[in-house]
């Protein structure tokens, strides 16, 4: 056991640094926050379907949000999937860490870190059923005319 123990510390640095750390965190949250609904915006510009973002922090270590979507075929799949990478860039200046499944255009997913994106057609949507996996995350609302990045 160490001689060193809390009580030596300063009080006054720690809730300092506790606050600083809340005030980033806040900040950091806000930023993801926005990042999902841009991502959310760019899908319904592409006229996705079935958009969900589920906020999964509590739930999940993968990642903060999920965000699923409905392409009605393979062609808008990947239009969808590119006009979240356009619109992300633009407004939040992010690319994917990884993006798969861009080729098949069946079911498209893009991390970028603390937002996964999957993009699916509704057989595949149906069939792996995400949002009842992940149904005990918080579903944030999506009004369709919602302004992101102003």
């Amino acid at each position: 056991m160490s001689d060193y123990s809390q009580n030596n510390l300063p009080s006054q640095s720690t809730s300092s640094f506790t606050s600083v750390f809340q005030e980033t965190t806040g900040e950091t949250e806000a930023a993801t926050r926005n990042l999902a609904l841009t991502i959310a915006a760019a899908a319904s510009d592409r006229k996705a379907g079935e958009i969900i973002l589920l906020k999964v922090t509590e739930v999940s270590y993968l990642a903060d949000y999920f965000v699923m979507v409905t392409g009605y075929s393979r062609v808008q799949v990947r239009a969808i999937a590119q006009a979240i990478e356009d619109k992300v860039t633009e407004i939040c200046h992010r690319r994917p860490l990884r993006s798969e499944g861009k080729a098949e255009g069946s079911w498209v997913v893009q991390d970028y870190g603390e937002v996964i994106v999957h993009t699916m057609l509704p057989k595949e949507r149906e069939f792996y059923n995400l949002e009842a996996f992940w149904g005990h995350g918080e579903r944030i609302e999506f009004p369709a005319s919602i302004s992101v990045g102003d």
